[in-house]
């Protein structure tokens, strides 16, 4: 049997914050200090597109022993018109919230410029990215089948807009925030359904509720003073070292320093409903965001969960796949619906969960916007191989049943961790009791 203890202090830091941050340093008058900011891929991407598009920018690594650690990203600008023609395209690998959210600031810059991406963020959908910025008065144009590259000649000239979100998305609503903050007079955004709040939360916009929106006011032309920013731990890491916790029985672990801005930590509401031995302590708060930390007792077990709520679902989207993971492994069956924006992230998530869970033996029914998992009708024999799909929380969230529960399991591409969670193996060995 398989024990987990101890206390984690290097989980990566916010890779949504980090995104944030480092382009809300880029859009700011003066210096921006950065402390903490996340080593992963996907944020690496952003600096990388940054320093390209003229900002200077610069890394103090961490003289800890998680070498993908930034210590500290100093990023110097001049404001909201700061960037410079890029020599060529911008890649953004592997990182959508890059692509997408850096496309409303080059929408507003007085020249022409590309996003591309590796593979898989080439496949993804980026009409949602274009729709908003045509109607402020950017020319964005996309591949025939609606995907990148996107190319986009931008304009001084962006005009105002309330744009209704049609779908939850943090990442649209920021892109949309950033062309508003060059735009001439006031903008709004409305949320029928809210999603993490980060951007607004660190700009500093007014956002207030009307007949059951969520309505963000975005100043245009208004200068945004440099302001130093601490990246808390990510609370979608978290996740996999409390299933890692929940899972393999007799284990204890205390996680440090963790985001729990409510937008972004409701998975552990639902474990906490679903009886989870999950408790917080030391909880405060630092430059707006709320963390704290979060202890992991392993106990009798937990019951089996159903997500179906659409305002729930935009704020565990990331952490659907490993409770969808930890459910099926710790009580025989998961349920969700309402899920369809799975479909859509670096792999069709519905999908990939469900082939997985039916290579291990599991009893799945798949629909448009989500799945049930009945039971566990068999158990396999022999080392089963889990294709991560090349997307990084499907890899780590089987990665976390097999270390927790013993199984055998061969997962493809398992370097993809990398996007988020750099030290992932490192982490989960060295909390092993052995």
């Amino acid at each position: 049997m398989r024990v987990f203890k101890g206390e984690v202090t290097a989980l990566p830091p916010d890779k949504s914050i980090s995104h944030r941050a480092a382009l809300i340093g880029a859009l700011s008058e003066g210096i921006t200090e950065i402390t903490n900011f996340s080593g992963g891929f996907d944020n690496q991407s952003t600096l990388s597109v940054l320093k390209d598009a003229g900002i200077t920018l610069l890394q103090e690594e961490s003289d800890g022993t998680n070498s993908r650690r930034i210590r500290k990203v100093v990023i110097e600008s001049r404001g909201l018109w700061s960037f410079q023609p890029p020599s060529a395209p911008l890649m953004c690998n592997n990182s959508g919230s890059t692509m997408r959210m850096f496309s409303g600031i080059l929408a507003a810059q007085p020249f022409s410029s590309e996003l591309i991406g590796d593979s898989s963020l080439m496949k993804r959908p980026m009409k949602r990215v274009a729709d908003p910025l045509r109607q402020m008065g950017a020319n964005v144009e996309l591949s025939a089948s609606g995907t990148a590259p996107i190319r986009i000649h931008g304009t001084q000239e962006l005009k105002p807009i309330e744009y209704r979100l049609p779908v939850p998305s943090a990442q649209v609503k920021s892109l949309v925030a950033f062309a508003a903050l060059h735009a001439e007079g006031e903008s709004r955004i409305i949320e029928p359904v809210r999603s993490r709040d980060h951007t607004e939360v660190m700009l500093g916009l007014e956002t207030f509720e009307q007949d059951g929106e969520r309505i963000i006011v975005v100043p245009g032309r208004k200068g945004i003073a440099a302001k130093p920013f601490y990246i808390p731990a990510d609370p979608s890491a978290a996740c996999f070292i409390v299933a890692l916790g929940l899972l393999a029985r007799g284990s204890e672990i205390i996680i440090r320093d963790v985001c729990l801005n409510p937008t972004r930590a409701a998975f552990l509401d639902i474990l906490l409903d679903a009886g989870a031995g999950i408790s917080i302590e030391n909880q405060r708060v630092i430059g707006g965001e709320s963390l704290g930390d979060i202890l992991v007792r392993n106990s009798a077990g937990i019951e089996p969960l159903l997500i179906s709520d659409p305002q729930l679902i935009a704020f565990i989207i990331d952490e659907i796949p490993m409770l969808a993971v930890l459910s099926a492994f710790a009580t025989g069956q998961f349920e969700l619906h309402n899920a369809a924006e799975l479909r859509t992230k670096e792999s069709d998530r519905i999908d990939a969960v469900v082939v997985n869970l039916q290579r291990l033996g599991f009893d799945c029914v798949q629909y448009p916007d989500g799945f049930i998992v009945k039971g566990r009708i068999m158990t396999p024999s022999g080392a089963v191989v889990i294709d991560s799909f090349d997307d990084h929380r499907i890899a780590m969230s089987f990665a976390i049943a097999g270390k927790a529960t013993g199984a055998a399991l061969d997962i493809t591409d398992i370097h993809v961790v990398g996007v988020s969670f750099p030290n992932f193996f490192e982490m989960i060995d060295g909390l092993e009791v052995r």
